[in-house]
């Protein structure tokens, strides 16, 4: 059964043509993973869905009947005084609807009025009977309890449910407007990367919610194994049109290339036809001069060509950020950690009782460890495992409680931000650039221009880029560092697939060392040689990526299983 049906949708904001006359469908069962390269429309078609907006004259968007759509933008926003739990608890407002009504059925019940006539009595236990079914079935008897579950399951912290929302961070926030998808059941969930920001836990949490949902899901991620491991069907947005394949996103990359392959084939054998005709057309306009029998054959031949279905020349190489990390050596032995604690004083509102009232959180506990140059090590852990803690030791902008911290004499450090906060969003994107590079206006653009960059862009200020603008801007920044030594905070999560690809490369080819802190297993898998994973204050080694790492350490899910098969 068809539940959302696009058609002939053409979509133009501002002068820029998003997609012109795409046509689409969703299944009522279907769980299709949406990609497509930054700025492709993949958003903005979740927006046309939801009717954000409004396609040009000629296009439609139609819901079967009785179809609900819940939609959860890249950054939902709350009413800043709300809590978590309290915005949570509303996922589902016909369940505080049915709460209220069997109250006021109740008191009803102990109204003589009510009781001591017969049919008013049978009517009021009737209607009691059919509300109490209906709460028991959208699991009212227990609402609460699987609310908290729901959010703790994500990733939001029992600590932070009764914070109001403007004390929590654009990821948290998303967290709540999942939770309260979840909750409500519409028919079709919109899910714009809801998987930002949530850490390994998180992510196989969401990926049971999707897989385990009654309805049609439609997910706008860069995670390729998440791809892997919910998509039923891709459906991928480029150059304004859409492609639509049964599978899973390993199995959509495996089919585009052999289609690919299969497009250039027929176009190149229909070139060849197409010129054979054209030359003879030719030599028959040479000929009707002396005779004027070829007329007809010029006429018939011009219609022959006029009615060939012209195939498309595929694009086979598509334009990718020219992402070159030149690192140099430096020293061998590049950063140890010698018997290093981190311990936090504990605030005087969350203190317990049996605590002395300042005693310390111990977030790092007599860390053991030696990066060697050229390795690549991935540190993974739970969300406020303290991995960040990690990094800002390494920088120098926390001090270790305990133990010492040793950098390499000819190490160089480059780091990359999650949240960007190494950028100057004042600045323009030109002037960072030739700031850290030294370099003339006209070598800054040409340098911008191979990370994707307009010349439009280039002149805005950073803070008027995307995140996935911000992201390639920040690597481009890193190569100008001149660092042998990378410190990189989830450096994919606004990154498009190519770009991570991109980014994967170059690690790959790059001369020197680097620490990456990441929840994109697929990435990790092509980047890493070694994984730390911090839990309970301690850092565990595993050799290798993130399978060996998901197998050694009896994780037993469906991307470890796809990437050993």
């Amino acid at each position: 059964m068809i539940s959302i049906t696009v058609s002939n949708a053409t979509l133009i904001l501002g002068a820029h043509v998003i997609f012109r006359d795409l046509s689409w469908e969703i299944q009522h069962d279907q769980k299709i993973g949406l990609i497509g390269p930054n700025g492709a429309g993949k958003s903005s078609l979740f927006k046309l869905i939801v009717g954000e907006h409004e396609p040009e004259k000629g296009g439609t968007v139609i819901r079967a009947k009785g179809v609900t759509v819940g939609y959860l933008p890249q950054h939902p926003e709350f009413e800043p005084d709300r809590t978590a739990i309290s915005l949570a608890l509303e996922g589902n407002p016909r369940i505080a609807e049915i709460d209220l009504e069997l109250k006021r059925l109740e008191k009803r019940l102990g109204d003589p009025e009510v009781y001591n006539n017969p049919k008013t009595l049978e009517r009021t236990l009737d209607s009691q009977h059919k509300l109490l079914e209906e709460f028991e079935s959208l699991g009212g008897l227990n609402y609460e309890s699987r609310v908290r579950e729901l959010l703790r399951g994500l990733g939001l912290p029992e600590s932070d449910f009764e914070k109001p929302v403007r004390a929590l961070s654009g990821g948290q926030k998303k967290l709540i407007g999942l939770a309260r998808l979840m909750l409500a059941l519409p028919s079709v969930l919109l899910l714009d990367e809801p998987d930002n920001h949530l850490d390994m836990p998180g992510k196989e949490f969401l990926e049971k919610l999707i897989n385990e949902y009654p309805g049609a899901v439609v997910i706008i991620s860069h995670d390729r194994y998440i791809l892997d491991a919910v998509a039923t069907h891709i459906a991928e947005i480029e150059d304004g049109k859409i492609t639509t394949f049964t599978g899973n996103y390993t199995e959509f990359i495996v089919d585009k290339e052999e289609r690919l392959a299969r497009q250039e084939e027929l176009y190149q054998v229909q070139q060849r036809e197409i010129g054979r005709l054209e030359m003879a057309l030719t030599r028959y306009k040479q000929w009707v001069v002396f005779n004027d029998k070829f007329a007809t054959r010029i006429h018939n031949m011009e219609a022959r060509i006029e009615r060939i279905e012209k195939i498309e020349r595929p694009v086979l190489e598509r334009r990718k950020m020219d992402l070159s990390l030149n690192g140099w050596r430096g020293s061998n032995q590049v950063l140890e950690f010698v018997r290093v604690s981190k311990s936090f004083p504990q605030p005087a509102s969350t203190a317990v009782a049996s605590l002395p009232p300042l005693s310390a959180i111990n977030v790092l506990n007599n860390l053991n460890f030696l990066i060697r140059h050229g390795e690549r090590v991935g540190l993974i852990g739970a969300n406020g495992a303290g991995k960040s803690v990690l990094l800002r030791m390494i920088l120098g902008k926390e001090q270790p409680t305990s133990g010492e911290i040793k950098l390499g004499p000819s190490v160089r450090v480059g780091y990359y931000a999650q949240e960007h906060e190494t950028l100057d969003f004042d600045q323009t994107v030109m002037d960072a650039v030739r700031h850290a590079g030294k370099m003339s206006e006209s070598n800054a653009v040409s340098f911008l221009i191979r990370y994707l960059f307009t010349y439009q862009q280039v002149t805005q200020k950073v803070g008027a880029l995307s995140g996935g603008e911000r992201s390639r801007l920040q690597l481009a920044l890193l190569v100008l560092s001149g660092a042998n030594f990378l410190l990189l905070d989830e450096p994919t999560n606004n990154l498009d697939i190519a770009s991570a690809e991109a980014l994967e490369n170059a690690l790959e080819e790059f001369n020197g060392t680097v620490l990456v802190i990441s929840h994109d297993r697929y990435f990790l898998d092509r980047t890493v040689d070694r994984i730390f994973e911090l839990k309970d204050s301690q850092i565990t080694e595993y050799i290798g990526g993130y399978s060996e790492y998901a197998a050694k350490a009896g994780i037993n899910s469906l991307e470890a299983n796809q990437a050993k098969a």
